[in-house]
């Protein structure tokens, strides 16, 4: 038995949850998700708690197990508390500002970036250096916060760059013969 997936998911008040067939539709204060999952699967709504479980014992049905109760459970999570991602944007010069619902970042290039969010996220800033993703749906956030940190990922040898808040970056020695070499 899947350790993971035999922990049945407790749903708080204010949230409601739909099954019919294989997709669960989950409704909180924050928004709403719907996902479909494998038929392998049984999600079953008893006394407050999701329970998940499966049919067989097949490799799929058993990897497909644990997923699906941690798909759930980042669902109900997310329509009651969110999910949130912050960056942070390091190097002189380097800002972000808001402009309407895009964000506009000057990140070393000869223009600014402009990015707009995908649906279901929301983009704020917190300073010109720190921006913060948030939504509803844990992996359009985290997708989010990748596109981001993709357009100038950190350097390896200054660390400028966009990087997760509290991600540490392994700076390179630059070319030894460099300082070593001046005085010959």
């Amino acid at each position: 038995m899947s350790r993971i997936g035999r922990l049945p998911v407790i749903v708080p008040s204010g949230v409601t949850v739909n099954i019919k067939d294989n997709r669960v539709t989950v409704k909180g204060p924050k928004g709403e998700i719907s996902q479909e999952f494998d038929p392998a699967i049984t999600v079953k709504l008893e006394e407050g708690k999701l329970v998940v479980s499966r049919g067989n014992d097949s490799k799929q049905a058993r990897a497909l197990h644990g997923l699906t109760r941690a798909l759930l459970n980042n669902m109900v999570t997310g329509v009651t508390k969110g999910w949130e991602k912050s960056l942070e944007i390091v190097g002189v010069g380097y800002r972000a500002e808001k402009a309407g619902e895009k964000i506009s970042m000057r990140l070393g290039f000869s223009h600014a970036v402009e990015v707009s969010p995908l649906p279901g996220v929301t983009l704020s800033i917190d300073g010109p250096t720190k921006i913060k993703v948030t939504g509803v749906n844990k992996e359009v956030v985290g997708e989010m916060a990748a596109e981001l940190r993709g357009i100038r990922p950190p350097d390896a040898y200054k660390g400028k760059g966009i990087r997760y808040a509290g991600e540490s970056v392994r700076l390179k020695a630059g070319k030894a013969g460099k300082a070593a070499g001046k005085g010959k």
